[in-house]
């Protein structure tokens, strides 16, 4: 991924050796800060609206005080591809508690966010992982009770990326209690042998995705649940794959040492990630015509 020449902080626009964040930032000192990553295709943000009402929802969770107004957020997303000739990739938005001159668990009781954007150039659609599947591992959960809240507090995450790739892997699917949560960065979906299509319900202990729900508004007559289901049912199961805005729709052809299904993406993921491409703007034929197989 390459990273735009401008980023945006604190109302203006910036080359990035320019852009300073005080050390004594919250989300520097306590993670205190939520997070959003935009997938952007022929210059175009998409399920913005999505990314938007879950940033209001994170900001209001967690009681921040003026939170950016979300107008704002979505012009700055604009400007952001226009000045960084942006026409594949993804936007990453921050935006923390700010900083104090100090380090205090408690906050003060007003507050001054501070708001942080960059861009990263990236090949979405056509990669061989989207052609080919990846590989997961299976991972404990250790990460705190409100995952539903799109915070930085990464470190979980990160871990379990860190161990997928020492065995070989590309991502994880985090368990607890016997049960699948989510992937380390993307919802985690599988099709039954009895061609259900399932993904966990919304919880604390999820995730909310934004690709998630743009993916379940476009299943046309697929039968579909959502609950919780166990690892053993995922790699016993006709097709799986992840869904996230830095990776879209994702095939996942092995789940720890066992193939899923022949080990190659299966046709209903198939027709979820072309309906999907198409709802993008992308020409399917000419950018992904393996998708259409």
């Amino acid at each position: 991924m390459a990273v735009g020449d401008f980023v945006f902080l604190d109302g203006a626009y910036l080359t990035a050796p320019e852009a300073r964040i005080s050390p004594f930032d919250r989300g520097f000192l306590f993670a205190d800060a939520v997070y959003e990553v935009t997938a952007v295709y022929d210059g175009k943000c998409f399920d913005m609206d999505g990314h938007l009402t879950r940033l209001k929802r994170s900001l209001g969770e967690l009681a921040f005080d003026a939170p950016p107004a979300l107008d704002q957020i979505a012009e700055m997303h604009a400007e952001l591809i226009v000045r960084n000739n942006l026409t594949e990739g993804q936007i990453y938005l921050q935006v923390s508690r700010g900083a104090y001159g100090d380090r205090d668990f408690v906050a003060p009781a007003s507050t001054v966010p501070t708001v942080f954007a960059f861009t990263q150039a990236k090949q979405l659609i056509d990669t061989a992982a989207s052609r080919n599947g990846i590989r997961a591992i299976t991972v404990d959960d250790i990460r705190w009770g409100r995952r539903d809240i799109k915070t930085t507090q990464l470190l979980a995450q990160t871990l379990a990326k860190q161990t997928a790739k020492q065995a070989g892997a590309q991502d994880a699917w985090m368990v607890e209690e016997g049960l699948v949560t989510e992937g380390a960065s993307a919802n985690a979906w599988i099709v039954t042998q009895d061609d259900v299509l399932v993904t966990r319900q919304i919880s604390n202990s999820i995730l909310s995705g934004i690709t998630r729900a743009s993916v379940i508004s476009r299943l046309g007559n697929l039968h579909f649940e959502e609950r919780a289901f166990t690892p053993d049912e995922a790699k016993a199961a006709k097709e799986a794959f992840s869904t996230s805005a830095s990776a879209l729709v994702m095939p996942v052809v092995q789940l720890d040492d066992t193939q899923i299904g022949d080990g190659t993406p299966g046709p209903v993921t198939r027709s979820i990630q072309r309906a999907y491409y198409e709802a993008m703007g992308a020409n399917v034929q000419a950018v992904a015509p393996w998708a259409l197989a």
